[in-house]
């Protein structure tokens, strides 16, 4: 189910930029998911503990929601809502090479996750490659969702360190009302005449953003965190792909390129070979 609900924003974000600049996406999506998350935390104890943990709550904000949301919803104006799901596949990438060069990680310096990672690099530079040489996407767009990707690698690290003890919902609820607030500077002197002339798919897309792909999706991607650890969790990533690329092409019409039929393949062969790289257990708590 998180990998479902991971793979849906893609979608949205695409119909949602149809009406609305980047910083309204995002404030909206994140204010949202504070409405509800921020009540149900106070409500069963939650808030509380996120609050004193709070500078670890603000960096997991800012890597996994502050930067990243800004870079793929930006990106997606210039790439396929399915291309930008499939390069957050490298997520579990970033994750093992975190892993082995920053924690020491012995399970993550083990030839399979490592050889599932340059397998997994391999196929993003073919694909990005190939296309962008046929002038099918531009560069600069494929790496503002890479870096958002590293973004992502990072957060959960963060979460397993560092917040594990704290509830989903206080955590994600606070992070959400902090990246609200960043953004309401740039997002509400525009929002009344964007909501004025929005289409009601753009409205639809902002609601399942907020309350699905936001609230509910990261408090599902917590406990699986919580269960198995960061690097396979991460891995949702691959239904995570698959919804971006079927949504994409089923219901935006959006092309199957040669880059795409020859990266697509050499990056799921590098999320299999990476699925290996550690358990929960085997995370170092040198940082903790």
């Amino acid at each position: 189910m998180a990998g479902v609900f991971w793979g849906l924003p893609y979608f949205f974000i695409a119909l949602a930029i149809e009406s609305f600049s980047t910083p309204s996406v995002v404030f909206a999506r994140t204010l949202l998911g504070a409405l509800i998350l921020i009540p149900y935390a106070a409500l069963t104890g939650g808030l509380k503990p996120a609050l004193k943990a709070w500078p670890y709550v603000l960096v997991f904000a800012v890597v996994e929601m502050v930067g990243p949301w800004f870079l793929i919803t930006e990106a997606q104006k210039g790439i396929p809502s399915g291309l930008a799901g499939l390069l957050i596949a490298t997520v579990p990438f970033f994750v093992v090479a975190i892993l082995a060069i920053f924690l020491k990680d012995r399970q993550a310096l083990r030839p399979r996750p490592l050889g599932g990672m340059v397998i997994g690099f391999v196929g993003v530079a073919a694909l990005v490659g190939i296309d962008s040489i046929s002038g099918v996407i531009q560069p600069l767009f494929v790496l503002m969702v890479i870096a958002a990707a590293m973004g992502y690698a990072i957060a959960p690290i963060v979460a397993n360190q560092k917040l594990s003890d704290v509830p989903s919902a206080g955590v994600i609820g606070l992070s959400m009302a902090i990246v609200a607030t960043l953004y309401s500077p740039f997002a509400l002197p525009n929002l009344g005449s964007e909501l004025a002339v929005a289409t009601a798919s753009s409205l639809w897309a902002l609601v399942v953003l907020g309350l699905v792909c936001s609230a509910a999706a990261f408090v599902i991607f917590f406990q699986l965190i919580k269960e198995v650890g960061p690097a396979k969790a991460s891995l949702i990533t691959y239904l995570n792909t698959a919804a971006a690329l079927t949504l994409g092409t089923i219901f935006l019409s959006e092309p199957v390129t040669t880059g795409l039929l020859i990266g697509l393949p050499l990056i799921a062969i590098g999320l299999y070979l990476s699925g290996g790289a550690t358990a929960k257990e085997d995370i170092p708590d040198s940082a903790a």
